[in-house]
């Protein structure tokens, strides 16, 4: 399943329109199958209401923390952060990785929203939560009220959730049933509808404030796909060179062969988050080293100095898919 939702995930940083709807699917098919295979309402006055409730979002929240911890934007942000003295705490840091947080929120938030959506129009968790709530609470009062037993309504109706309640008509419990059905879809066709204004409302204000064109912004998404392609390939080959080499020396018993590897500085450098810049047209941050290292008369690279390479400004909406790379 871990794999599936990394899959899903990489498509989704491809191309984010796709990737979102992709991602709800997923999210819809599994809610599908966990509410038919395990959950089971306990029918129980004390434990429908949260059972139902722990159902309906729990999962959600499992599902978030996941979009956060599969998210390679998130691990960019937050590694190194607690170094003491190396990193300064100013307010437009703060607020410049406050701005990648919400980025970042805002796509972990599709899986859980589109189960918590799911969830509510299928009714089954909704009905568990709702049928037990207290007997003289007004919810339970305007269920039972058409009935011809209200007060023995208000008595099981934990119970109707398992085709129960032997002192109310059964077309009476389905009708109690159909209404807290008809509620729970209510609610979910609201969400949906909320969760879709909302993505069209971002992304139209992040394309109308775009200082990239269309036609370029394609061409960025495919350079950002080919290098994220070609930086885990040249990776892999160049730790398996290494590695062979020591296990070589080690076992023969001989000096190593030298390998140039990058430096800490330079892993440094091209970790860090993407910074767009209006003055210099860098299409990533490893775009951005390449072209702002420095070079000896030996042809040696030396480290670019901290203040031409940082920045603090905050990237455009439409580029928020630079640095989610692969998973």
């Amino acid at each position: 399943m871990m794999d599936k939702f990394k899959t899903v995930l990489n498509i989704a940083n491809q191309q984010s329109s796709l990737g979102f709807g992709v991602v709800a699917l997923l999210t819809a098919g599994g809610e599908q199958i966990f509410s038919t295979v395990v959950f089971k309402c306990p029918c129980s006055p004390d434990l429908n209401f949260v059972y139902g409730i722990v159902f309906l979002l729990v999962p959600a929240l499992a599902l978030l923390l996941l979009g956060y911890i599969l998210n390679k934007k998130t691990w960019k942000l937050f590694t190194g952060v607690c170094r003491s003295g190396e990193r300064s705490c100013g307010c437009r840091r703060m607020s410049a990785a406050m701005y990648v947080l919400f980025q970042i929120t805002a796509f972990a938030l599709v899986a859980p929203l589109s189960w918590i959506a799911v969830a509510l129009l299928s009714g089954n968790y909704f009905e568990c939560a709702m049928t037990g709530t207290s007997m003289n609470s007004s919810n339970t009062q305007q269920l039972c009220k058409d009935t011809s037993s209200p007060k023995q309504c208000q008595k099981e109706l934990f119970r109707f959730p398992c085709g129960m309640g032997s002192g109310v008509q059964e077309a009476e419990r389905d009708q109690v049933l159909l209404t807290l059905k008809a509620r729970s879809q209510i609610l979910g066709w609201l969400l949906i509808a909320s969760i879709m204004l909302t993505n069209l409302l971002l992304t139209c204000l992040g394309r109308c404030a775009s200082p990239i064109s269309y036609l370029q912004l394609k061409f960025w998404r495919t350079y950002t796909q080919a290098e994220n392609s070609l930086i885990d390939s040249h990776a892999t080959k160049h730790a398996k060179e290494l590695a062979e080499r020591n296990v070589t020396s080690f076992f023969t018993m001989r000096s190593p062969d030298d390998i140039q590897t990058p430096s800490n500085g330079d892993w440094e450098k091209i970790s860090s988050l993407f910074k767009f810049s209006y003055r210099k047209q860098y299409y990533s941050t490893l775009h951005r080293y390449v072209e702002s290292c420095q070079h000896d008369e030996s042809g040696v690279r030396k480290m670019a100095s901290v203040k031409s390479i940082d920045s603090e400004t905050v990237n455009p909406a439409v580029l928020g898919f630079v640095d989610d790379g692969k998973i």
